[in-house]
């Protein structure tokens, strides 16, 4: 277990030898040394004896056996502060039950019985064992069984396994298909591990529908879920098994095993699948969720909790967790596609519903840059007119150029937005922001404009060396300008992005500000994709050449003027950093409440696009909790827009936060994480 509430899990698949409990337990024992680095380990059900022994499950001699091999087991495990779960029949004065054994160093903690029996079709559970359902007895005494350095355990349908944070939770196959599994409950009652022991045949789209189970439960659960089913060394008198090993974390696959059928070939005989869950992940998804307490509450049982230890202050725990460096981009081509398609249909549909409110007189007035965030919006706002029979000619494309903008972007912004079909207007913004530098008796970069001509002063501006292109003033009146012109037309469509509003990236009550943003909750780095997705299946011709042309330009503001080459010299990323990273660290904060020194963790195991190295990932982290916090007040007054991902910053909905909060408490962290010899 890991000071940053990493947990290794492995459930395991060995092979199997049917009814030899001693060659069964030798083999869990070898099982056990491949997977010394892991916190909690489960084996599949009946994993002692075979799942598939049948009617000599009658036989004192397998049960007995068993016994024997479970005290092998345990005295193995005496200096092992590992979690281990096998599966084995143990026999009460109510019957024979198929239960799990929970084992850390040394000792039985505690025996779990299965509640749900399958009695149908190839399953003949009930033949053999009885159904838990908690009037069983609630202790178990070895030394009756003939094993007294046993002890005395405890037995039911009751029980969770806790060290520290971990809270653990055991059911048995068929329980998990049941209408309310008993993970379920005990979820409601605070595990937040989940184990299944699993004799699973295979059957042709059997895998697809067990996944699905593990997955959906983990996610109604809000809880990591490791399945272990037996596999092909059982008998296959009548049936083959999976030995389909899975671990799921709130919805998620973190690992899969090789499994007979699937697409994995070589040895089947034993499996595992290997997975660090994050339990930071799922007590702040538990605390944020308002209805997993209502849930807790109506669903609270009394459950026994057995401690058992473990050491928290393991550093290496973590690196068998896929980390993404983009976390809003799927890394498969075809989701990639389908997260396309649906971030731009919800974005035509808040657009539809919005327009149908206006007055059909009044025209979308759109600021066209010849970026990628206009280019974006535009493309909503064309589609939604295509699909909701309105003329495009009801949209105003807007290009403005000023002191900053470079011929590429100009030729760029016009092409667009006349393949577009859409009715466009240019206006040269550089006089009006002359005439409001002079209304300010503001000399932009310390030149007197008094007797200059636009041309003049724009002449002035490209020999300006680059130590002295420093002017807010300068960048906000364009902004401003612009946002006058587009206000004074029509019903404004915003542009700015989701990564843009996180990092204050905005002149307030300039691009700042609109009618109705469709990119409001859409980050930089998801930006590329939506315009490359809509130039691949929705554009030809010289449409989709402009689109393509518009994904290989630089992000920049274009606001400081070029220089005497006509070249930009004002670029996003040289000032803020890395719009990946900083998504990175957006998407971790707001999803997940990650802290600072958990964010560099992550960060650093991270494959973003290159190699970053720590000072640069330290800068850029201290970059992004500076902007976040200081540039609030921008995010507390925004339009309308339509959420379209977990995360979101609208004001109205996912984060509410005072627009004076400080940053000390999370930049001090990033100071105390940076190595003494950076």
């Amino acid at each position: 277990m890991s000071s940053m509430g990493f947990v290794r899990v492995t459930a395991a698949c060995h092979d199997t030898h049917v009814a030899d409990p001693q060659a069964n337990s030798l083999a869990l024992i070898d099982a056990l040394k491949d997977y010394s680095d892991s916190d909690v380990v489960v084996f599949g059900e009946l994993s002692l004896t075979g799942y598939t022994c049948g009617d000599l499950f009658g036989q004192e001699t397998l049960l007995q056996g068993a016994l024997v091999g479970l005290q092998r087991i345990v005295q193995t495990t005496r200096q092992d502060q590992r979690l281990v779960v096998i599966g084995m029949p143990l026999q009460t004065e109510r019957g024979l039950f198929n239960t799990a054994v929970a084992i850390s160093k040394g000792r039985v903690l505690g025996v779990v019985p299965k509640q749900y029996l399958p009695n149908y079709q190839e399953f003949y559970e009930s033949r053999w064992f009885s159904a838990a359902d908690g009037s069983e007895p609630q202790e178990m005494n070895f030394a009756h069984k003939g094993a007294p350095e046993l002890g005395t355990v405890p037995f039911g349908i009751d029980l969770l396994f806790q060290a520290n944070s971990l809270v653990v939770g055991i059911e048995l196959c068929e329980d998990l298909w049941m209408p309310v599994p008993p993970s379920s409950l005990q979820a409601a009652n605070g595990a937040n591990l989940l184990l299944n022991l699993s004799a699973s045949n295979e059957l042709v789209g059997k895998a697809q529908w067990r996944e699905v189970l593990v997955r959906s439960q983990s996610g109604r659960c809000l809880a990591a879920y490791a399945y272990a089913s037996v596999g092909p060394t059982e008998s296959t008198t009548d049936l083959v098994f999976s030995g389909h090993c899975m671990i799921a974390e709130n919805g998620n696959l973190l690992a899969s095993s090789g499994r007979v059928g699937g697409n994995r070939n070589g040895d089947l005989r034993r499996s595992q699948a290997t997975a660090d869950i994050d339990l930071q992940h799922l007590t702040h998804d538990r605390q944020i969720t308002t209805s997993w307490c209502q849930a807790t509450n109506r669903n609270c049982k009394a459950y026994r909790r057995i401690a058992f230890g473990q050491d928290a202050s393991r550093k290496s725990v973590g690196d068998k967790r896929p980390v993404s460096g983009f976390p809003f981009v799927p890394n498969v081509s075809s989701e990639l596609h389908k997260r396309c398609q649906e971030v731009f249909g919800i974005q035509c549909a808040g657009l539809a519903k919005r327009i149908r409110c206006l007055p059909d007189q009044v025209e979308l007035s759109i600021g066209v840059s010849g970026g990628l965030d206009s280019t974006l919006a535009l493309l909503v706002a064309t589609k939604t007119c295509h699909d909701q029979g309105w003329p495009t000619s009801r949209i105003t494309g807007l290009t403005m150029p000023g002191f900053g903008t470079t011929s590429k972007t100009l030729d760029l912004a016009r092409r667009l937005m006349r393949t577009l079909k859409i009715a466009s207007q240019e206006v040269d913004i550089r006089s009006l922001c002359m005439a409001a530098f002079q209304g300010l008796s503001h000399c932009p970069f310390g030149i007197s404009i008094e007797d200059l001509s636009v041309d003049q002063f724009t002449e002035r501006l490209r020999k300006l060396p680059l130590e002295m292109r420093h002017d807010l003033v300068f960048e906000n009146v364009q902004a401003r300008v612009r946002t006058l012109l587009l206000m004074s037309r029509g019903f404004v469509l915003g542009t700015g992005d989701m990564s843009e509003q996180a990092l204050g990236w905005s002149t307030y009550n300039g691009d700042h500000m609109s009618m109705y943003n469709v990119n409001c909750s859409v980050p930089k780095t998801l930006v590329q994709f939506l315009v490359r997705f809509v130039a691949e299946s929705e554009l030809d011709g010289e449409a989709r050449q402009c689109l393509l042309e518009i994904l290989e330009q630089p992000i920049t503001p274009e606001l400081l003027p070029p220089n005497e080459s006509g070249e930009v010299v004002q670029f996003t990323e040289q000032v803020l950093g890395s719009y990946e990273l900083h998504d990175f660290f957006l998407y971790h904060t707001l999803r997940f409440g990650t802290r600072p020194r958990k964010l560099l963790h992550l960060a650093l195991q991270a494959k973003f696009s290159k190699e970053y190295d720590q000072s640069e990932i330290h800068a850029t982290l201290r970059t992004f909790i500076h902007r976040f916090f200081a540039n609030q007040f921008k995010r507390s007054c925004v339009p309308d827009g339509p959420k379209v991902g977990s995360v979101s910053l609208s004001p109205r909905g996912d984060w509410r936060m005072p627009s004076d909060a400080e940053a000390a408490l999370w930049l001090n962290e990033i100071e105390a994480e940076i190595p003494p010899d950076a």
